[in-house]
């Protein structure tokens, strides 16, 4: 089953520098998952926070489908991220001790047809990081284009 669902959040790589990667499955209604196979879910504001122990994600947006009934889903609820429970500890202590936060990057549909979500143990970046960051970019780019020409 191959399904090119890949809706990122490129504003994540932009604002914050990434430590550590997970894949986390999502708890998600039937209408939800046929809103996200149809690419309709936006990742732009969306973090993680912790529950008595477990983790939610907040600010992910997924559109009501247009062909459910009165049961649609409500477009921006809170849904559980389902980690190992070593997984869940392991950050949950980075988060407290080191002040770190944890983003969203990414939502696919893997191989088997589950909707899962790529995120990140993140430290925000401050102005003159992300100036850096765009000024190497751009010599790279430059460089690239210096040896296509060649």
């Amino acid at each position: 089953m191959a399904n090119k669902i890949n809706i990122k959040n490129r504003k994540a790589y932009h604002d914050y520098e990434l430590i550590e990667k997970f894949n986390a499955g999502l708890q998600l209604l039937g209408s939800e998952i046929k809103s996200i196979r149809m690419g309709k879910a936006s990742l732009s504001d969306s973090y993680c926070v912790f529950y008595e122990n477990e983790l939610y994600i907040r600010g992910l947006q997924i559109a009501e489908y247009a062909w459910a009934n009165r049961n649609n889903h409500e477009p921006g609820r809170e849904r559980k991220l389902l980690l190992n429970r070593k997984e869940l500890s392991r950050l949950q202590r980075k988060v407290r001790e080191s002040g770190l936060t944890i983003v969203a990057l990414r939502i696919y549909i893997n191989a088997s047809g589950l909707a899962k979500i790529e995120i990140a143990l993140a430290r925000g970046m401050r102005q003159y990081d992300k100036r850096e960051a765009i000024k190497r970019k751009d010599t790279q780019r430059q460089l690239d284009r210096l040896k296509k020409i060649r």
